[in-house]
């Protein structure tokens, strides 16, 4: 028998607990007299003090998307503004760094395709159009991949570019039936992509692989309901994708790029809160993923653990909370996190943070 069990079974236990309960009592009410005291002092009035049985907001609580209470003792930087894109809410999407160190991102409601250099000049790559430009992905021959979503129904496709925006050509037509997302190259030359299809009553989403030979289409994951982001670890061994509606983080351990490893499924987090949006990896296996709404970036590790968070400035006003997409500098462990404001006045931004190790080599820098 547990002896500390027996020892409260004393009566001097019992007398001991008694008198300290009746002395807690009596500090909690001389705190509350001096609480109303001072409100009253205050011209507040001894009524002004919330009863004691009501729920009343914390620091931290009173704001749009309050960290969840699980998230709140993670590793916590906040990240600086790089530059401004528009003082208009566009909604920016698809960072990607192409071998000269230009970033190029895309608004998807307007289309267009734009370039950021180095030293932070920006121009347009492709203008304004109906394609609903998305994700990014850059091939090593320095095309431009984009995922476009079209008008979000059924006119979804995949195509491609030259660097300077010239010889649009469609490799996923929207025939094919998806919704195309987000999009990454494995080491061999084909992509995977996600379909932003359905919803958590119709999970018609998922995730497929789209060979070199840019003909054949095979299915990785299925019954997604929107799926959204999309990377590879550092050795493409491990498929990582997000799924908006459902809030889920997905893992695929791949035995070859169409192959799952037996038992190599998983879903090792599930997010509070609307929404995970694109993501990147870096070389230590850990993966980032956008909060969409959130105005703030998710890291985990490589067992899809969470391990740290990157807070976006004035979020807790309500502030640049359309965090959508994360971007690694070249050889770096900075990266670039894309945002918008919405109607709120901030204006569309790019804000720049640090990771914990480089970003993983993408197929457009192998």
């Amino acid at each position: 028998m547990n002896p500390y069990a027996l020892k409260a079974r004393t009566p001097r236990t019992r007398e001991t607990l008694t008198r300290r309960a009746s002395i807690a009592r009596m500090l909690q009410a001389a705190t509350a007299v001096a609480g109303g005291s001072m409100l009253a002092a205050c011209g507040g009035g001894s009524d002004a003090a919330a009863p004691a049985d009501a729920l009343v907001y914390t620091a931290g609580l009173d704001t749009p998307f309050p960290i969840p209470a699980s998230e709140r003792g993670l590793q916590t930087v906040v990240a600086e503004p790089y530059f401004q894109v528009s003082p208009n809410g566009l909604q920016l999407e698809g960072a990607s760094f192409d071998r000269q160190g230009n970033l190029l991102f895309v608004d998807v409601f307007g289309g267009t395709i734009f370039k950021l250099t180095p030293g932070k000049q920006l121009s347009t790559i492709y203008p304004a159009n109906a394609l609903g430009s998305a994700g990014i992905a850059i091939h090593k021959d320095g095309r431009i991949f984009v995922a476009g979503l079209g008008n979000f129904k059924d006119t979804g496709s995949i195509f491609f570019m030259n660097p300077d925006g010239t010889g649009l050509t469609t490799v996923v037509p929207a025939s094919a039936g998806y919704l195309p997302d987000d999009l990454v190259f494995d080491k061999n030359g084909g992509f995977y992509f996600t379909d932003f299809r359905g919803d958590t009553n119709d999970r018609i989403g998922g995730v497929h692989y789209v060979a070199p030979d840019m003909q054949t289409i095979t299915p990785i994951l299925t019954d997604m309901a929107i799926a959204n982001g999309v990377c590879l670890s550092p050795d493409g061994s491990v498929l990582w994708a997000t799924e908006l509606a459902a809030g889920q983080l997905r893992k695929v351990e791949l035995s070859g790029p169409t192959t799952i490893a037996p038992f190599g499924t998983a879903t090792p987090y599930y997010f509070n809160g609307f929404a995970p949006d694109s993501m990147r990896s870096d070389r230590d296996g850990n993966v980032y993923v956008a909060m969409y709404s959130q105005g703030r970036v998710l890291v985990f590790n490589e067992n899809g653990i969470a391990i740290g968070q990157i807070l976006l400035p004035k979020r807790d006003s309500g502030h640049n909370m359309r965090s959508t997409s994360v971007g690694f500098f070249p050889d770096s462990n900075e990266f670039v996190i894309l945002t918008n404001d919405g109607p709120n006045g901030e204006g569309s931004w790019i804000f720049k943070s640090q990771g914990f190790a480089k970003g993983t080599v993408l197929y457009s820098h192998q």
